[in-house]
């Protein structure tokens, strides 16, 4: 443990070495200025849970699995930026731009698109650290290599200067053994028999790039107390094609009484994919119906989930054979949902929202849209309809934002047809649209940080066309209009359904050029949000020193 401590401090002083050395001298008054506003736009909240029921060896377990997320932690910094510097230096002279640097993983603010938050640096690559920096768009299509577009392969140059696709487990071997090891011994402390085989699955995964069987044994854990999802997830990391999976760890408790509140919703996946408004050709695959909902209090994020605004929720597996077989799992993390609806959202409501409207704004109507979006996220269409390969082949980089816009459509759809079907009240129904409108704006202020920036700001813009929403002069808010909400989220979500299933590039790039940016009277409300100080996301304090272990 104290050796791996040392070589994780020794790899992230490593990695600053490089820029700090040339921000250090550049970091003038107004620059530490700049950088401590940046700051300030995060909430910091502490990451913890009640674990005073937990079994003894499951306490145990805990420090060990946050030792294996640094180490992804550090995996992600080599995706996100590359191999640090060599030199060492003290960085403390830097603080700001170093704390701004560990929100962001790097040099380049992610609130801000990507760009260098001080000089010395060009903006991020649109590809990341994932392929060569001096490789073309058009050298990558000519290349003729079958594991190109695997998304489980870091790109190189061979020293002849030709590209060779190197696997995950290859380039990050010494890292990923060191994980293993302790997934390993963690293994050993587990009492409950699924939890071990789990986590013995996913020591191998991650040394094989194959998560096939890991997937399996972690939909076998239905009891479990602590739940671990590690493993390369998102591919947001990769805006150049879309096609690179980053690291990400989820170290979480179950919270029991509020899985079990959410249990009506499972197994309804089949009947509201029934239900979506385009022909059955595009929603004729295949979904399993023993679909769940887990509820978990958070107590560790590492790697692509920690960087930038903060996930509240996920499903999984997102291997499609094993959803097909084992149904899929929604992840509800209420402890940062709660965060951030506390500090963020229902703030926003409150400057923006009519105060006629401003009482629907609730927290059990976030955790409701929360739900649903991740029931829509295993819902999506994955196959072009003609069967010529995947909707992420054919929108490349456009996929994650296409795909988070479908999805949060998906989500108001399904509530609303969850309201025709009795499964929940009008008013809720109500709460979840005014709630979603609040939350629009708020993911919206992420800008080009995520897909789910620009999909805030493509349905915003897409809403006031089709007059979903008013603006009151004299009080500068927004009133909803909810019969105007409901068509017009059937209308989007028609064309975005239609787009996917035809693999239609040309329409979702004009989509985003079109929609994907920020509006004169959504940049206003940002600007009275900015002005009354709400943060934009949140940041952790976690680890183990915020446990009661």
């Amino acid at each position: 443990m104290k050796r791996m401590d040392c070589i994780r401090i020794y790899f992230v002083v490593g990695i600053f070495t490089f820029f700090v050395l040339k921000a250090c001298n550049s970091v003038d008054h107004e620059n530490r200025q700049r950088l401590m506003e940046y700051i300030d736009r995060y909430e910091q909240v502490v990451l913890s849970a009640d674990l005073s029921g937990l079994p003894e060896a499951e306490r145990k377990m805990i420090p060990y699995l946050i030792s294996a997320a640094e180490i992804i932690d550090d995996i992600f910094w080599l995706q996100s930026y590359g191999k640090p510097g060599e030199h060492l230096m003290d960085i403390f002279d830097c603080r700001y731009a170093r704390d701004y640097a560990l929100i962001n993983y790097g040099p380049w603010g992610r609130l801000e698109g990507h760009t260098a938050f001080y000089s010395g640096f060009d903006n991020k690559p649109p590809g990341a650290a994932f392929y060569p920096a001096d490789m073309q768009r058009e050298e990558f299509d000519a290349w003729n290599d079958p594991d190109k577009s695997n998304p489980f392969t870091m790109i190189r140059r061979k020293e002849d200067g030709s590209l060779v696709s190197v696997p995950y487990s290859t380039a990050f071997s010494d890292h990923l053994h060191e994980a293993a090891d302790i997934l390993q011994h963690a293994s050993n402390l587990a009492d409950y028999k699924p939890m071990a085989i789990y986590l013995e699955q996913l020591a191998e995964a991650l040394l094989k790039d194959d998560y096939l069987k890991s997937d399996y044994a972690w939909m076998q854990m239905k009891n479990n107390n602590i739940d671990l999802v590690m493993r390369p997830l998102d591919t947001g990391e990769d805006r150049m094609f879309g096609y690179k999976a980053a690291y990400s760890t989820y170290l979480l408790v179950k919270d029991h009484e509020w899985s079990a509140r959410l249990e009506r919703f499972s197994g309804l996946a089949p009947a509201l994919k029934e239900r979506l408004p385009v022909a059955q050709t595009y929603r004729n695959e295949i979904v399993a119906d023993d679909s769940e909902i887990f509820v978990y209090d958070a107590i560790y994020y590492a790697g692509h989930c920690n960087a930038g605004p903060k996930i509240i929720a996920l499903h999984m597996p997102r291997c499609h054979e094993v959803q097909q077989i084992t149904g899929t799992r929604n992840l509800q993390l209420k402890n940062v949902m709660e965060a951030k609806f506390h500090n963020i959202l229902k703030p926003i409501g409150d400057v923006i929202i009519h105060e006629d409207q401003r009482d629907y704004i609730s927290a059990d109507a976030f955790f409701l849209l929360a739900a649903f979006h991740e029931i829509a996220a295993s819902l999506g269409i994955r196959n072009m309809v003609s069967g010529d390969g995947t909707v992420r082949d054919a929108l490349r980089e456009h996929h994650n934002i296409i795909e988070a816009t479908a999805t949060d459509l998906m989500a108001l759809y399904f509530i609303a047809q969850m309201a025709e079907m009795g499964e929940i009240s009008v008013q809720e129904m109500h709460e979840a649209y005014i709630t979603s409108f609040a939350s629009i704006i708020r993911s919206s202020r992420f800008g080009m940080a995520g897909a789910h920036g620009v999909a805030g700001m493509i349905r915003f813009n897409f809403f006031e066309r089709e007059n979903v929403f008013t603006r009151c002069e004299q009080t500068f808010t927004f009133r909803v209009n909810i019969d105007n909400m409901k068509a017009a989220v059937e209308k989007a979500l028609r064309k975005l359904l239609l787009m996917q299933g035809d693999g239609n590039y040309i329409v979702a790039m004009e989509l985003i050029q079109r929609d994907g940016s920020m509006s004169a009277s959504l940049r206003k409300s940002i600007e009275r949000i900015n002005r009354a100080n709400i943060p934009v996301d949140v940041i952790f304090k976690q680890g183990s020193d915020y446990l009661d272990l």
